[in-house]
């Protein structure tokens, strides 16, 4: 078992789960790296067996859809990972079969009041479809309006805490205890899985996720985000729009429908950059699956399970690190670049070798992005470097939706999107709306700073006096300067608040 980590007596059968489950895929040496000791001597393959990525992968979708959303965690570390780590991960699915609706039929039930017949218009107890966490089915409201009822499985949060738990203890283990580890930031990880891991039983959060990108893409016709029916929505089930449309997989079957390919992608990219660079939170996993190609040149977005949110901070460093590699400037490009560094105190010549080297790749001409972030993630591999999730997060979403679109328009130019984006950051930055609450704000420390003013120029007169006695002629400057700094303080909170009151 363990070496040093105790395990509650509930999750001791679902540990020898996971031994065995590893054991037998041949997987004992890398139980042994994360300090577990599996019983007997079976499974103990070469650790560095050129199909050891398969049979992690393997092990993971055996393990059911905690370990599997690790793996796909993982899939994002491309700065941690070398690539055929990253194909497999990615490859990951959950293995879930179709529940029969009479297994499901109690929560229902129990989530509407009342049988489904009675609630809506239609119900189809045959799936639409089904996944580790939860399965679909269609069904009709009382004004015609198509929807889906997306039903948690019965029984899955035990086990989800479960798992939880001893990927928690195993982090915190082999955080402390194994070096090779330790760059992987386990224990943050974890934390990271488990967020996402709740956050997805919990369909209220889905429901909240979906609303903010639809009030995001409010003023966006070509944007259709699907509508929550909050009143039969619970933690358990989410009733929303049904949506039909083509995923965007061949450019030539979405121009038979009279979809025009080259639109689907300018408009495509236009939503990933302002989810990034305007809104602040974006679809996390924006691929074929979740979205939609509707006539009209629309698309829908689907599953919003889990979205990625970018603080203003990090907005800016992107847009640095975009501005700074198009524009060829590996200094500015190694200044944001330290900044993301997770490793602290890297030395500015290994920083600056980087910049170089991405700069004297892809400054200039056309960006592919795909080419560009595969060449960044190895470079810092090879430097060993790593970045921040939340990052990782963002680049992982942007590579996604750059392959999506450029599979159905192969002319795509992701530079083209990045030139119009700017303007509307700049809009984005000078509307009223982003300035109002920080001025609001600052009137109200203008106002706190105001009344305790003459008392701090003052005592900021007398220290600068006390500070110049040897040059007396001096001091009428100096009280000219308060006078001029506390009138400055009072005229400023005026204006801002007239202006703000004129509105």
């Amino acid at each position: 078992m363990f070496k040093t980590l105790t395990v509650a007596a509930r999750d001791r059968a679902r540990l020898a789960e996971i031994i065995n489950v590893a054991s037998r895929l041949g997987l004992g040496l890398l139980l042994a790296q994360l300090g577990i000791e599996p019983k007997g001597k079976g499974g103990q393959q070469d650790f560095e067996g050129a199909d050891l990525p398969r049979r992690v992968r393997m092990a993971l979708e055996a393990l059911g859809p905690t370990f599997v959303k690790l793996g796909q965690i993982l899939a994002t570390r491309a700065d941690l990972l070398p690539p055929h780590w990253i194909a497999e991960l990615e490859a990951l699915h959950s293995q879930a079969p179709m529940i029969a609706f009479d297994d499901l039929r109690p929560s229902v039930e129990a989530a509407l009041g009342a049988p489904p017949e009675e609630v809506f218009a239609s119900f189809d107890e045959t799936p639409l479809a089904a996944a580790s966490i939860a399965q679909v089915h269609r069904a009709t409201l009382e004004d015609g309006t198509a929807v889906v009822l997306k039903i948690r499985r019965p029984g899955i949060r035990p086990p989800v805490e479960a798992d939880l738990r001893l990927v928690s203890q195993l982090a915190a283990l082999a955080e402390t205890s194994n070096p090779q580890v330790r760059r992987f930031h386990p224990v943050a990880l974890a934390r990271q899985l488990a967020d996402a891991m709740l956050s997805e039983l919990d369909f209220t959060q889905e429901g909240r996720n979906a609303e903010m990108i639809r009030d995001d893409f409010a003023g966006e016709p070509q944007v259709i985000i699907p509508e929550i029916h909050w009143q039969w929505t619970s933690e358990s089930l989410l009733v929303m729009d049904y949506v039909e449309g083509s995923p965007p997989r061949d450019g030539d079957m979405l121009r038979a429908e009279g979809i025009d390919p080259a639109a689907i992608a300018a408009l495509g990219a236009d939503m990933v950059l302002d989810m990034v660079l305007i809104n602040g939170r974006f679809h996390a996993d924006p691929h074929p699956g979740n979205l939609l190609c509707l006539p009209g040149n629309r698309i829908a977005l689907l599953d919003f399970g889990m979205i990625g949110h970018v603080s203003p901070r990090r907005r800016e460093e992107f847009l640095s690190f975009l501005l700074s590699l198009t524009s060829g400037d590996p200094a500015a490009l190694a200044d944001t670049l330290a900044i993301w560094s997770q490793d602290g105190n890297v030395p500015r010549e290994r920083v600056m070798l980087v910049a170089e080297r991405l700069v004297a790749r892809h400054s200039g001409g056309r960006i592919i992005l795909s080419a560009m972030m595969t060449d960044f993630l190895a470079v810092l591999r090879d430097e060993e470097l790593s970045l921040p999730p939340d990052l990782l997060l963002i680049l992982k979403a942007l590579i996604t939706m750059d392959g999506v679109l450029s599979r159905i328009e192969p002319d795509f130019d992701l530079q083209a999107a990045m030139q119009r984006s700017w303007l509307r950051v700049a809009r984005a930055r000078l509307s009223p709306g982003r300035w109002e609450p920080l001025l609001r704000s600052l009137v109200l420390e203008l106002a706190r700073i105001g009344d305790d003013a003459p008392r701090l120029l003052r005592a900021l007169t007398r220290r600068i006096e006390g500070e110049a006695i040897a040059a007396p002629s001096l001091q009428p400057d100096i009280r000219g300067a308060a006078r001029l700094i506390a009138s400055a303080i009072v005229a400023g909170a005026l204006i801002i608040a007239l202006a703000l009151l004129g509105r």
